[in-house]
């Protein structure tokens, strides 16, 4: 096996970059397989929760954006906050961050770490005992962080049918000044919307819906929102189906990261930090030669997003349930506060 790649990493995206960053720190030898050129963008509510803003922050990757300090749900007659705390009682920060600025600062992080970007797509996945050949390389392990629609996930059939009403996201910026420091969440009974800011002058706009049809048709269902947003920046992006359900974590010598390892909704907020999360899991199954290990590891760490997100997905889903999630939030402030540190960490 000498000269064999320990690690090789299947996605440039935000996910297979942390991966090959938290490789590298353990001394293992990683190079990643990305064809697109970048900065890679995508739709994205462009919010890191202060859990995925430490772990940037240890791996001495600086990204430009602004701080918020919690979260606002609000339908059409009223609104709660619940501002962010550490485990000891003291205030952190999120970070509003352009999907394009996170990742070229992810890539030279990369690239200062001495790791490889080959500009090639993984085809045929092949492994035997000892390793596993992708797109003419050979590696002992191979990380597929290709993605919600993950060519990988589904050629070693991994992937599982979802169930339930398929949600779609697009997002959109505008060029305004942010009018508060926290991310808000306006509700109506079909949608949600995510107002980020990400610049002195600019926030991002992102709908999450099971309709179909342009993404202003979507945004006129928020008139108190549309009235403070003027000149779009930019094009309407999107992504979906979000739901996206996965046998297992590993094959053999393959492991799935990001949200090619299964994804329950946007609705939290904390997808990168969870695949983050799940990176450290992955590096250390690799280091330790247990792969098995993984599966477990990857539940646990993602257990808390997907047990608080899909129960309020679940509450989504259900048009009388529905109605009642910010007027909860709004009569037991405290709670909604718990719940929102939980998806933080």
């Amino acid at each position: 096996m000498t000269g064999v790649i320990d690690l090789l990493v299947a996605g440039g995206g935000p996910a297979g970059l942390v991966t090959a960053l938290l490789a590298a720190r353990r001394g293992l030898t990683v190079t990643v397989l990305e064809p697109r050129a970048t900065p890679i963008d995508k739709a994205c509510g462009e919010g890191l929760m202060p859990g995925a803003v430490e772990l940037l922050s240890e791996l001495g990757v600086q990204v430009p954006g602004l701080p918020f300090r919690g979260i606002h749900y609000a339908d059409a007659t009223r609104g709660v906050d619940a501002l962010f705390r550490s485990g000891s009682g003291r205030s952190v920060r999120g970070l509003g961050v352009r999907r394009t600025a996170l990742h070229a600062n992810l890539v030279d992080a990369v690239t200062r770490a001495g790791v490889e970007i080959v500009p090639r797509a993984a085809d045929t996945v092949a492994q035997d005992a000892d390793g596993v050949r992708v797109a003419g390389m050979r590696a002992r392990y191979l990380a597929a962080a290709d993605g919600l629609h993950s060519p990988i996930r589904r050629q070693l059939g991994l992937q599982r049918p979802s169930r339930g009403p398929a949600r779609h996201g697009l997002r959109q910026h505008y060029r305004v000044a942010p009018w508060t420091d926290l991310v808000e969440v306006h509700w109506t009974s079909g949608a949600e919307a995510y107002v980020t800011p990400v610049a002195p002058d600019l926030v991002g706009v992102a709908l999450l819906t099971t309709a179909r049809g342009p993404y202003n048709d979507h945004l006129d269902a928020f008139p108190a929102l549309t009235a403070r947003l003027e000149h779009p920046v930019g094009a309407v992006r999107g992504a979906g189906p979000l739901r996206q359900r996965v046998a297992s974590r590993v094959a053999g010598r393959v492991l799935l990261v990001g949200d090619a390892a299964g994804y329950v909704d946007a609705l939290t907020g904390e997808g990168l930090a969870v695949a983050w999360a799940s990176a450290a899991e992955l590096v250390a199954c690799v280091a330790a030669d247990r792969p098995a290990a993984y599966e477990r590891r990857w539940r646990r760490a993602s257990r808390r997003y997907r047990v608080l997100t899909g129960g309020l997905l679940w509450a989504r889903n259900r048009p009388l349930l529905s109605r009642t999630i910010v007027p909860a939030a709004a009569r037991l402030p405290r709670t909604f506060a718990t719940v929102v540190n939980q998806l933080a960490r």
